[in-house]
């Protein structure tokens, strides 16, 4: 069974306002969370489907719980 889009589109506007709201660019969050800046960019716009310990990785690099990243489910 898959996942609607949806999920993935909430994450990541999700994840672009938290990355907004922190001041961080792409590129810088994807430094901290040991990822490509094009990665995070897909992730961003749902055109990827974010794993669980990628998800891990952004909340830790953002300063967030995964909760608040998947809150808006």
């Amino acid at each position: 069974m898959s996942l609607p889009p949806k999920i993935y589109r909430v994450v990541g506007e999700t994840i672009r306002a938290r990355r907004s709201k922190a001041r961080l660019s792409q590129e810088r969050l994807a430094e901290k969370a040991d990822v490509t800046r094009n990665y995070i960019g897909q992730i961003e716009r749902a055109e990827k489907k974010i794993t669980l310990e990628t998800l891990h990785k952004v909340a830790i690099a953002l300063k967030v719980r995964v909760r608040d990243l998947v809150a808006g489910l």
